[in-house]
């Protein structure tokens, strides 16, 4: 069963699950968010990566300009460790990492949480490449990926699905209640991005197998959803 395939599977679980009006919400907050300018502010193939320095989850400072030194980087902004579809996509790119490796590629997933909570996704799925807190959402930002959660949909996170953001995020201030949009990047040596993939509904990703088929091929390719 590839990403999707669980996906979808994890979908219909919270289908059945959600009250009718409390999906309403969400349904409405993704179209609000496919009609506003975060898709298109996206980073695109064909651009330069902004470089970075983030800590992991044990702390230490992880720059992207010294790993693209080292080969091509796939950088993967998820929301983070409450959400079940982040978590479907990082394990899928844990069950691929060895073939990643061969090709010389880094895997790196980043979220607005702090380094603690990143241990705690790192550890709950077994996550061997290094997951980044990017607290206050600064390089979600220089990708154009961050929003803000209105305070209609902070009271529904908070209150129904128990998910406190601004506690995972480490900030009670606005950036508390800031996320990514999931997005996908495949950085060159050279910094440009040579693979840009965004979601604004995020029950979707793009599948880690079309990454590893770009590292293959490694010629120019843009997506953006």
């Amino acid at each position: 069963m590839n990403l999707n395939q669980q996906l979808s599977k994890e979908r219909d679980h919270w289908a059945a699950q959600i009250p009718a009006e409390k999906s309403a919400l969400l349904v409405g907050d993704l179209e609000r968010l496919s009609r506003s300018e975060l898709p298109e502010r996206a980073l695109h193939g064909g651009e330069r990566a902004p470089n970075f320095r983030l800590p992991d989850a044990s702390g230490q400072g992880i720059e992207l300009d010294r790993l693209r030194a080292q080969g091509p980087v796939v950088l993967v902004f998820y929301r983070g460790q409450w959400c079940p579809y982040c978590n479907l996509e990082l394990r899928a790119y844990q069950k691929l990492l060895p073939q990643f490796r061969a090709l010389g590629a880094t895997v790196v997933a980043i979220s607005p949480q702090t380094p603690d909570n990143s241990l705690s996704t790192a550890e709950k799925n077994e996550l061997a490449f290094p997951v980044l807190s990017d607290v206050g959402s600064a390089v979600a930002r220089a990708y154009g990926l961050a929003f803000d959660l209105d305070a209609e949909m902070q009271s529904l996170y908070a209150d129904f699905f128990g998910n406190d953001l601004a506690e995972y995020n480490g900030t009670d201030t606005v950036s508390g209640w800031t996320l990514p949009l999931p997005g996908t990047y495949l950085v060159g040596r050279d910094a440009r991005i040579e693979l840009a993939a965004v979601e604004v509904d995020y029950r979707q990703r793009l599948e880690p197998q079309a990454v590893l088929d770009q590292l293959l091929t490694r010629a120019p390719l843009a997506r953006a959803a």
